[in-house]
């Protein structure tokens, strides 16, 4: 029996990053001697153990063949006669089909190191088109290396398009498709895994919603680079320059959907377009089972960014109902990731990336005051039932309004 790290280790090793998890592979071993050895077995469509100490992953060197359709539809061969190089061939890229013994000794037989000097995401073998999670895998990847200046090998873009094109991407679960997506957004370019998917002509299928964004204009004055998918990506890259916060990552993302649905007729203006999109973001959530926390967060960019973008122009009134609308009372820190997402959307403009905001300021200023409002005082002041909450509102607006006075002065007195 030989023991083997491979995979991400190696790779992230290899390229001075931060290794979170250790896989093994054991090449030479069967389930039965795995289990004497103390190893608890926790796959089921093929042999992997536990560490009896450790708890880390090990799995049996094994190769597999295509048997039907999507990403589940392999048998596999965990036999002893699997060779180390038999495992790794069956690998999605180079840079992942390096292997390491215990001396330290690498193992690369697909020339993984050639590329991680290249900055080259390469397929390992023709067998890449047989598993239709690779598409998004390789975006993935794509999107988490681009700061390092990692680029998609050309034969295996194509690859990637015939995949698409073979319409596997269509037997993905939900739920794969949204990990994929999840920890996209949690690299460093997020825009890049979308960028990646519409060039091998993926996001039309996985993501109709977004896709259709490319080519409908907006106005060139508030929007220089035109374009609203365009556009869209360029939120997302400047919202990640802004947060690491997922969900807002995500709000940002979909924040524009709506405008999709303007008629040709009346771009390059989209009247309503954030109530438009709510709709599409409920059927987009729900199709690829995103968490409630995100799409709730999402809902309410669509919903309030321009008027949180009107937000001087705004009366006290409107500016509380918007409070409410968020639910900011109950948590307020919804309030940051929607000016986050808000500012991400002013600076994901041709021109714009060093834009300032103060509509954050002023809003957060706005929601301090409001919130100071202290109801055990209208309660004590003998306001019962209903007359409570409109008390409430009406001192939190007035607040807002005095506020909004002592500003204007101090704007005049400047």
């Amino acid at each position: 029996m030989k023991i083997y790290l491979v995979g991400g280790a190696v790779r992230d090793t290899l390229l001075n990053q931060t290794v979170v998890d250790k896989d093994y592979m054991v090449v030479g071993s069967s389930v039965e001697e795995m289990l004497a050895q103390g190893y608890q077995q926790v796959g089921k469509d093929f042999p992997v153990f536990l560490h009896p100490q450790t708890q880390q992953e090990y799995a049996l060197a094994r190769t597999e063949r295509k048997t039907g359709n999507g990403y589940q539809g392999f048998s596999c061969d965990a036999s002893k006669a699997v060779t180390l190089e038999d495992d790794l061939l069956r690998r999605d890229l180079t840079i992942n089909a390096i292997a390491q013994d215990e001396h330290g000794t690498l193992f690369d037989p697909y020339n993984g190191i050639a590329d991680i000097n290249a900055k080259i995401l390469r397929h390992v073998s023709a067998a890449f088109v047989e598993d239709p999670l690779r598409v998004l895998r390789v975006a993935r990847f794509a999107a988490r290396f681009h700061h390092l200046g990692f680029t998609i090998a050309a034969e295996t873009m194509q690859l990637m398009t015939d995949i698409t094109a073979s319409g596997e991407l269509d037997h993905l679960t939900p739920e794969r498709v949204w990990q994929e997506c999840d920890k996209a957004l949690a690299s460093q370019s997020p825009q890049v895994f979308f960028e990646v998917l519409r060039q091998c002509r993926a996001l039309t299928v996985l993501f109709p919603e977004i896709d259709a964004l490319f080519g409908v204009p907006q106005p060139e004055k508030w929007h220089p680079e035109i374009d609203t998918g365009i556009h869209t990506l360029l939120v997302l890259q400047q919202t990640s320059l802004l947060t690491s916060n997922k969900a807002v990552r995500f709000a940002s993302l979909v924040h524009d959907l709506g405008k999709a649905l303007t008629p040709v007729q009346d771009w390059p203006k989209h009247y309503g377009h954030g109530q438009k999109g709510l709709p599409v973001i409920k059927k987009l959530c729900a199709r690829i089972k995103v968490p409630n926390e995100y799409r709730d967060l999402a809902l309410l960019v669509s919903d309030q960014h321009q008027n949180i973008h009107n937000a001087f122009e705004l009366k006290a009134e409107t500016i509380i109902k918007l409070f409410d609308k968020a639910d900011l009372w109950r948590k307020p820190q919804r309030l940051t990731d929607l000016l986050v997402c808000c500012h991400g959307d002013i600076r994901g403009r041709t021109g714009f990336e060093q834009a300032l905001y103060p509509q954050a300021e002023y809003l957060q200023q706005c929601f301090q005051t409001a919130a100071q409002v202290d109801v055990q005082t209208i309660i004590a002041a003998g306001f019962q039932g209903a007359e409570i909450k409109q008390q409430l509102q009406l001192k939190r607006i007035q607040c807002v309004n005095e506020l909004k006075f002592r500003l204007a002065l101090n704007n005049q007195t400047c």
